[in-house]
């Protein structure tokens, strides 16, 4: 190892003395040798640490330097960029970007290649809006892409929106740049792009990172690396953990229409309790919660009820509160209804430090057609496909992008990565994903274009995918991606080099419609349609399943999940703890819409908060009690999520008594010895003396009961367990004799410890 420094310049960095610790920390090209690349970094307390590159499939060892803890790393690379350091401090490990990193402040002609091929992974840093320095001069450096504008300025409240004062220097292939000194955070902007008609369009920024509270269309200069996190311990976590083996259970939830404060209430007032209030004609003064309200009454309620994640409706900019945030202008901006990009990451961090994991959901599929968002951004179809049998989505009125374009698949690509670098989150639900798959996805006969060998899918996008997902999981172990796809395309949470689109989950949408199908029906009925029970249980093992009842269901007179209930009040209570039970034993990760948890009758509606209310009456406070014990069992029980998707972490007991609408089956953990053993009865006729096969002899204790009396239901169960016989039944060599409560779902589980008592 070349030392490329002396004891006294260590001691100075070390000692804080040195001038300007920025010429000896970081990444510099070695003098004699241009190709080369000298990494230094003084971490004390740090045993070890290595370089690590993007694209490389090793970490490059550093070494100690006149000091145990300053080290340095020679690299062979024509250009150094956005590497992290791997630190290892006693028995903890943790990945940082260096933050003595050159980070150019314009663009680099690597920059542009990257670019240009599609593989700029982090172009977030050098298109958009920068606060930055550049010779001593504090202000703001401005970079877009369009290829085909004539001309480009900033304009701004620094300007008076006039186009005249500043504007871009266009560099290559497409991208234009600019630096404006003296201006700061805070600022408000747009571009002015003079098309190749001659005509001008003024556009939010792309890569804009936040925007003016709707009417308002402008972006905001923002530095989001300014706020402080505090969620170390948690990213250490996720980052060593293997999702497919966690319980996931998550919380589907639309910020605007959880909770509703009141314009008369100083915003940060409700923190901490639920105060109801509802946007209406008869109460016009209801308010929006902020993202700091919200991290102190969502998350404590999500917490309290058990839930592992919260899914959020997009966050993303978007125009219109009627799209839920599926129409979205700002790819790279969280919307400013709730507050600011830092309160949103004070949210994100909250959670993280409450052990609350946070999903957002994505939409690469299409984007709005608002004149001041990506839709004809430089006076062509630059984002979206020009031909309209490809680039429009009729029924939606959206754009869809061009996902054979490197640029255009380099700015999604990119955003996907850029909420899991700068704001922390844990995953991303990635919507109407066969929307992008198939070319003929909601359109005539003439209305689409097939791909170049005469086939209806779409190829562009389903490289996008892969390449999203690789990079992905490559950046963010530990990650979730999750597909809602509707259709049988095949491997879709199969790794890519199997040939998969490699999410490494995807919501089971034929599960979902077969219960809500079968719930629905009178439970005379449910005898001739045991197969919606059990045919899942055909497929599952072919993809890594997550179930779903999500807001898509309770929405467009489909009736809430309690509406759909059959019976009188008590029984479609019943039956929806009966379906939340079956779910919640059933093989794969969970997801509920809020409200589903205490039994809103009222279809969901975007503008309105939830019926809070409802919970003064004694059936919803026990169903909300209902979903918070069965989370808090679902976590504790490894045999409910640990082999979701292996064939040993299920077992059907007897899936035939059709007569009686019952199933029972076996839930294994990787450690065989632990298994529950679940029995549902799906009619309100109870039975007694029920009997069902089980591998092993001892005492089953109930652990579980649908039809408790603190859930409201009838309180019919087995007096806390029951012991084996010595009769074989089911292809099992014992057997339990059971009491099965009505529209109820019991779960067993063997107890080691009684069962070595009793021999």
């Amino acid at each position: 190892m070349v030392q490329t420094l002396t004891p006294e310049q260590v001691q100075q960095i070390v000692h804080n003395q040195h001038p300007n610790p920025d010429r000896i920390l970081g990444a510099h090209p070695v003098e004699e040798d241009d190709q080369t690349w000298v990494v230094r970094a003084y971490l004390p307390d740090a045993e070890a640490a290595w370089v690590r590159l993007p694209e490389a499939r090793e970490d490059y060892p550093m070494h100690s330097v006149h000091h145990p803890h300053f080290f340095e790393c020679l690299i062979e690379a024509e250009q150094l960029l956005n590497y992290q350091l791997r630190i290892k401090q006693g028995d903890v490990e943790k990945v940082i970007y260096d933050p003595y990193a050159v980070w150019f402040p314009h663009l680099t002609e690597y920059d542009i290649y990257l670019f240009s091929e599609g593989n700029h992974h982090r172009i977030y840093e050098k298109l958009g809006a920068h606060p930055t320095t550049m010779q001593g001069v504090t202000g703001v450096y401005f970079a877009t892409w369009a290829p085909n504008a004539q001309k480009i300025a900033v304009i701004g409240d620094f300007n008076q929106w006039d186009s005249q004062h500043h504007p871009m220097q266009y560099r290559d292939n497409g991208l234009w740049e600019r630096f404006i000194p003296e201006i700061k955070t805070g600022e408000r902007y747009k571009f002015a792009i003079q098309g190749p008609d001659g005509e001008w369009y003024y556009k939010s920024d792309p890569y804009g990172f936040q925007q003016d509270v709707r009417p308002h269309t402008a972006s905001i200069v923002t530095d989001l690396d300014a706020y402080t996190w505090g969620d170390q311990d948690w990213m250490n976590q996720r980052r060593n953990r293997d999702p497919l083996k966690q319980a996931i259970s998550v919380y589907e939830v639309h910020l605007g229409s959880w909770l509703q404060g009141s314009v008369n209430d100083p915003p940060q007032s409700l923190a901490g309790e639920l105060s109801p209030v509802k946007m209406s004609a008869e109460n016009p003064n209801a308010r929006f919660l902020t993202y700091y309200e919200l991290a102190h009454t969502l998350i404590p309620y999500v917490k309290k009820l058990g839930y592992t994640h919260i899914e959020l409706l997009p966050v993303a900019e978007h125009p219109f509160d009627g799209s839920w945030g599926y129409q979205i202008t700002g790819y790279y901006a969280c919307t400013s209804r709730y507050g600011t990009p830092h309160d949103f990451m004070y949210f994100v961090d909250q959670c993280h430090q409450n052990g609350i994991g946070v999903i957002l959901d994505w939409v690469p599929g299409h984007f709005s057609q608002d004149s001041h968002g990506l839709a004809w951004f430089d006076g062509t179809h630059l984002y979206e496909h020009p031909d309209p049998r490809r680039g429009e989505h009729k029924e939606w009125g959206t754009f869809v992008f061009d996902y054979g374009r490197n640029q255009v698949r380099n700015f999604l690509v990119a955003n996907a990565l850029f909420w899991l670098d700068k704001y922390h989150v844990d995953g991303l639900r990635v919507d109407a994903v066969a929307s992008m798959l198939y070319l003929d996805y909601q359109r005539e006969p003439g209305e689409w274009l097939p791909n170049e060998y005469g086939g209806r899918e779409n190829l562009d996008a389903v490289a996008f995918l892969r390449q999203t997902n690789y990079l992905l999981f490559s950046y963010f172990p530990g990650a979730l991606s999750i597909a809602e796809e509707s259709t049988a395309w095949p491997m879709v949470s199969w790794p890519t080099y199997t040939g998969g689109l490699g999410f490494n989950l995807k919501w089971n949408m034929g599960w979902m419609h077969d219960m809500l199908d079968y719930f629905s029906m009178d439970p005379w009925f449910r005898q001739f349609h045991q197969n919606n029970l059990t045919f899942s249980m055909w497929y599952h093992h072919s993809e890594h399943y997550m179930l779903a009842l999500s807001h898509d269901e309770v929405v467009h007179e489909k009736k809430h999940l309690l509406g759909k209930m059959p019976g009188d009040e008590w029984q479609k209570f019943a039956n929806l703890r009966a379906l939340f039970a079956y779910m919640f034993t059933h093989p794969g990760k969970k997801s509920l819409f809020a409200s589903m948890e205490f039994g809103q009758w009222r279809e969901w509606n975007e503008y309105t908060a939830l019926d809070w209310e409802l919970l003064e009456y004694p059936f919803h406070q026990r169903l909300q009690q209902y979903v918070g014990d069965l989370n808090r069992v679902y976590r504790q029980e490894a045999a409910l999520f640990e082999q979701d998707f292996g064939e040993p972490g299920f077992s059907w007991i007897d899936c035939n008594d059709h007569r009686h609408s019952v199933i029972s089956f076996i839930r294994r953990a990787e450690d065989a010895s632990n298994f529950l053993v679940v029995v549902c009865n799906f009619t309100p006729q109870p039975h007694s003396h029920y009997r069902v096969g089980v591998p092993e002899q001892g005492f089953y204790r109930e652990i579980f009961n649908s039809d408790s009396r603190e859930y409201g239901g009838s309180n019919m169960g087995n007096l806390g367990g029951k012991w084996t016989q010595q009769w074989r039944f089911h292809e099992q060599p014992y057997s339990l004799d059971l009491c099965l409560p009505p529209l109820g779902v019991i779960i067993f589980k063997l107890d080691r410890a009684a069962t070595g008592e009793s021999d």
